[in-house]
């Protein structure tokens, strides 16, 4: 096993190390956001003790007629049985029944003390119609390998949505089978650096802050960067310098064969507003009905990574928000998106207010993603909720609070303004004024507890000048509190 050069993955490793070392068989399902490295985590990991590996093979026209794309995959599938030692002499198989037994033949000859089978990109193996293979790997479980002790069954997916609805949340013959569930999601910042430093970049945390609020912490767009490049210039490249970005927006959307377009649109339409939209807003916008269509397609988003839902106080009942925090998806749908691609457009970019107001979104929204890292910072051991409010100072005064921090056991609550800049953020009296308004219309609102203190928190880049409007702020915290 070398899951020492596994970057991060901490807690999956720890899983994979019980489950490597466990007496009975043991049901793995890995899912996440498509690039996020669920292949590579379980390659690493296991490497060449990996007994028998199957690919699901994505086909374009995944609406072909079913038993044509059925032979497709299990043509894919018996050439990995014959790698993984079986005789030529048994033949092809006809149908899933037929394969799921070739394969307890393949691990019923093989010496090695612990079995590990690996089934890489599990919907497109099953298809569009997918009971049927399904059915059998239920089967194929239940009937032997799960009381076998010495199987290890891992199962991933990039389609997050149908792992959800035909594995994890199975209610046939897959349900309560599986005995590890794990959700992988994008690097952290710090993972980032671990990252940049083990493949020789030599980048300032600003830059790798900004390479993180247009790409993410996705490893697989991570790779794409190059050495020789500034940052500007491999982002350009990447978004600007090749028309295959469109494909590989669609692509982070594949899920199931009949819900990629409303996926898609779900996401275009969230993505229009940094701050998110209600669920009516979204079924007004995009034209899918509510109710449980609209909440099980959000569910399955979020579920992988790519929206959030946050709760928003301030009116009558409480709102819930929901957000695009793909990073990834963000940038393409604010510069990309609907405009001609053009090499050395985003040099152009650089630098102007446009730029600005994005970076100035995106790194509340990185802020948002590292709340860890910030609680970390804070005098306080615990957050018993984070939500955003708005409303009015006793004057009439409109006010927001982006991100509002309560700790009980602190009886404080943190309210929390995130300012992006490149050099060391000034404290104007405008701001000042503002942060004073603020906290003046929060303390008379009916969601702060009277008997909790309040305490600003500014989170900048590069920290704060030391100024006459500094005192507004009780605590601030920098780029090197959110990459710990």
């Amino acid at each position: 096993m070398n899951y020492k050069t596994i970057i991060g993955r901490k807690e999956e490793i720890a899983k994979l190390q019980k489950i490597s070392k466990s007496k009975k068989s043991e049901f793995v399902a890995i899912y996440g956001r498509r690039r996020v490295g669920k292949s590579y985590l379980v390659n690493e990991f296991f490497g060449n003790k990996i007994l028998f590996k199957a690919i699901g093979t994505y086909i374009k026209d995944g609406n072909k007629e079913y038993e044509t794309y059925r032979q497709i995959q299990l043509d894919h599938f018996h050439d990995a049985l014959l790698m993984a030692g079986l005789s030529p002499k048994e033949g092809k198989p006809n149908c899933w029944r037929q394969a799921f037994l070739l394969l307890r033949k393949v691990l019923q000859s093989s010496r090695k003390s612990r079995k590990i089978v690996f089934i890489d990109e599990l919907p497109w193996l099953a298809g569009p119609q997918s009971s049927e293979m399904i059915s059998e790997l239920g089967y194929f479980w239940n009937s032997w390998a799960g009381s076998e002790h010495n199987i290890i069954l891992i199962v991933c997916g990039s389609a997050t949505s149908w792992m959800l609805n035909n594995v994890i949340h199975d209610y046939g013959g897959l349900h309560g089978r599986l005995t590890e569930t794990m959700r992988l999601q994008p690097f952290t910042l710090r993972e980032c650096e671990r990252y940049y430093r083990k493949n020789g970049f030599h980048l300032s945390r600003y830059e790798m802050c900004v390479s993180y609020m247009a790409l993410g912490g996705i490893p697989y767009y991570l790779d794409k960067l190059r050495q020789d490049q500034t940052i500007t210039a491999n982002i350009d490249r990447i978004f600007f310098g090749n028309d295959l970005i469109h494909q590989e927006f669609k692509d982070v959307y594949t899920g199931l064969y009949s819900s990629k377009e409303r996926y898609i649109d779900i996401v275009k339409a969230i993505g229009s507003r940094f701050y998110g939209m209600t669920q009516a807003e979204i079924c007004n916008a995009t034209g899918i009905k509510s109710g449980g269509g609209l909440s099980k397609l959000l569910d399955n988003l979020r579920e992988s990574g790519i929206i959030r839902e946050y709760p928003k106080y301030g009116k009558e009942r409480v709102e819930t928000i929901y957000q695009l925090k793909d990073f990834f998806s963000l940038f393409y749908l604010r510069f990309v998106y609907g405009k001609q691609i053009q090499a050395g457009k985003w040099n152009s970019i650089h630098g102007t207010p446009a730029f600005y107001t994005w970076a100035g979104d995106s790194f509340e929204l990185l802020c948002i993603e590292h709340l860890p890292q910030m609680m970390a910072s804070l005098p306080i051991n615990s957050v018993d909720r984070n939500y955003c409010w708005n409303g009015k100072s006793p004057d009439g005064k409109g006010a927001q609070i982006d991100l509002v921090m309560e700790s009980r056991a602190a009886r404080t609550d943190f309210l929390c303004e995130m300012k992006f800049s490149g050099v060391k953020f000034s404290i104007s009296s405008e701001l000042e004024e503002n942060l004073l308004n603020k906290i003046e219309a929060f303390a008379t609102s009916k969601i702060h507890n009277k008997t909790h203190s309040i305490q600003v928190v500014l989170v900048t880049a590069m920290g704060i000048t030391p100024g006459m409007h500094s005192s507004s702020v009780n605590h601030t915290i920098t780029l090197s509190d959110i990459f710990q």
